[in-house]
């Protein structure tokens, strides 16, 4: 991928990771994790940040959204310079962006009615998050967000914000968005159960894909299953991966050299695993 607009790559090539239940001979089965190689048009890809937002009630949530941050404005740049679609997706935050020109582009795109949803049924999540999930004491939680972190740059000329799923939709059609990628916060809540996020997108038959690295879940490990708040995540990604759709890293994203470098000092990391079947699409 090269980073000039007058020579943008027409496909990204993405590395999708999901798991596929293979049951074996005597009735007994277990998870087979599987990569497929997909290269999809840039022109028909939108990457959505959910919920990056410029404070949260949970200081350890703070913490690790200020470290996610630059790296994620990193790869957003890339992906846009390459022709990918930027959305911002910081919810409840609209009214601060009520004069900013990517704001009204989302409410200018023509209205296209979503399909009824086609509801699944899914296991439970793997972890308990029903304290709220701060593994940094706070029990009150309270609206902090105002607007999205000003770490990750938002190109007033070419990108949109909203925090709607029947926006996000229209300005699928408007600009033939086939493929969409999330990435942001939290892996066990918004980014499933936003209206423009996972469980509303492919109940609807639409292909979208989790940075798994540019992601962080709410979890408390005084919950069951009593894991680091990382395996939590881990185990969030990997429930995502089993029962919603692929996942990818976000060096798929950029330019090789870039990418080779890695990942800044603290930035998060999920372990590779080495199970598993590899395949081309």
């Amino acid at each position: 991928m090269r980073k000039s607009c007058a020579d943008k790559p027409s496909e990204i090539a993405l590395n999708m990771r999901f798991q596929a239940w293979r049951a074996g001979a005597s009735g007994a089965g277990e998870w087979e994790l599987v990569t497929v190689a997909k290269r999809v048009p840039a022109a028909e890809t939108a990457i959505i940040i959910c919920d990056m937002w410029d404070k949260h009630w949970c200081r350890g949530a703070n913490e690790r959204v200020a470290v996610m941050a630059p790296r994620m404005n990193e790869v957003v740049k890339a992906a846009r310079a390459a022709g990918i679609t930027i959305i911002h997706a910081p919810s409840e935050t609209m009214e601060f962006y009520r004069d900013s020109p990517a704001r009204a582009r989302a409410l200018a795109a023509p209205h296209v009615p979503m399909p009824e949803p086609v509801v699944r049924e899914v296991p439970p999540l793997p972890i308990d998050d029903s304290d709220g999930g701060s593994d940094t004491g706070e029990t009150s939680w309270y609206t902090a967000w105002t607007r999205q972190h000003a770490a990750i740059e938002i190109d007033e000329e070419r990108d949109a914000i909203s925090d709607s799923g029947q926006e996000v939709w229209n300005l699928m059609h408007e600009g033939g968005l086939r493929h969409l990628l999330i990435m942001g916060v939290h892996t066990n809540m918004c980014i499933l159960g936003r209206s423009f996020a996972i469980k509303a997108m492919v109940q609807r038959g639409v292909g979208i894909v989790l940075v798994r690295d540019l992601t962080d879940a709410m979890y408390n490990p005084a919950k069951p299953p009593h894991v680091s708040h990382d395996e939590g995540t881990r185990l969030v990604v990997d429930y995502i991966e089993k029962h919603w759709c692929p996942t990818v890293l976000s060096d798929d994203l950029l330019p090789a050299p870039r990418a080779a470098r890695g990942r800044p000092p603290g930035a998060r990391s999920h372990p590779e695993q080495s199970r598993g079947a590899s395949r081309s699409a």
